[in-house]
């Protein structure tokens, strides 16, 4: 297809998949059950976190994490203790992310709210920068923090060429603004021009099937290759093409 022909089709199908009915299989349907700024945060980034594999076991294994949060993840993060922190470390949670790294993840969380009030700031991008690509490594290393602790694995690194594919699915849940209500685009200081697609084998075969990428690994060099040409066809939302790719290659369409 000639670029136009690509950019209409890309439009519709974009358009054909983002809309309310995409919500309810997809993990992106947690944190759409709060209405609270922070429990969406705290509740969608620990759902990226573990979005890897089958849908279904994603979604069984994030409301096990809701269960331990007792279903509100703010208060949650505020008001727990270490003692039941310590409690839940021996539990099993989603494939390798397990209890160790759930209670990690919280004390990370308790940190940063006490300090921040939202993990909102800790993802700006410089004014010189037109992507996440270093926004995303400054907060690994804040989130993280110094200790060498095993849930650092979870936390994917660009810097490592790394796609970042789950970190990059819930920036585009926080930042893109629409009036379709999948992504929330509660982050309103932050601007979806500087969006990627969150790349996994779905949006890296089909983007391949279309020409759109040459490369074949699925890393942040293809991710770079892909803003190119998305970013030409909408230089103000190229993240809506994440709908239109995900969409194609889940629905065997392409």
């Amino acid at each position: 297809m000639k670029f136009e022909e690509l950019k209409t089709f890309l439009d519709e199908k974009a358009d054909q998949y983002n809309h309310s009915g995409f919500i309810e299989k997809d993990p992106i349907s947690i944190p759409h059950r709060f209405v609270l700024k922070q429990d969406i945060e705290i509740s969608g980034f620990l759902t990226a976190t573990i979005s890897w594999g089958n849908r279904k076991s994603i979604l069984n294994s994030a409301e096990k994490m809701l269960g331990f949060m007792n279903h509100s993840p703010y208060d949650f993060v505020l008001n727990v203790s270490e003692k039941y922190l310590k409690s839940l470390e021996g539990k099993p949670v989603h494939r390798t992310f397990n209890g160790e790294d759930f209670a990690e993840f919280i004390r990370n969380l308790k940190r940063i709210y006490a300090e921040y009030g939202s993990m909102e700031p800790l993802f700006f991008p410089q004014e010189n920068e037109s992507s996440y690509y270093h926004a995303l490594n400054r907060f690994r290393n804040v989130f993280l923090g110094n200790a060498d602790h095993r849930s650092r694995k979870h936390v994917s690194s660009t810097y490592k060429n790394s796609s970042a594919k789950r970190l990059m699915m819930f920036l585009r849940w926080m930042v893109r603004q629409d009036n379709k209500k999948v992504d929330f685009g509660i982050w309103k200081l932050h601007s979806p021009a500087h969006l990627s697609v969150p790349l996994d084998v779905h949006t890296g075969n089909v983007s391949r099937s279309l020409g759109l990428v040459i490369r074949k690994q699925n890393d942040w060099k293809t991710v770079e290759e892909l803003d190119v040409i998305l970013r030409k066809m909408d230089a103000v939302d190229p993240g809506k093409y994440d709908f239109a790719l995900f969409g194609l290659g889940v629905s065997g369409a392409l």
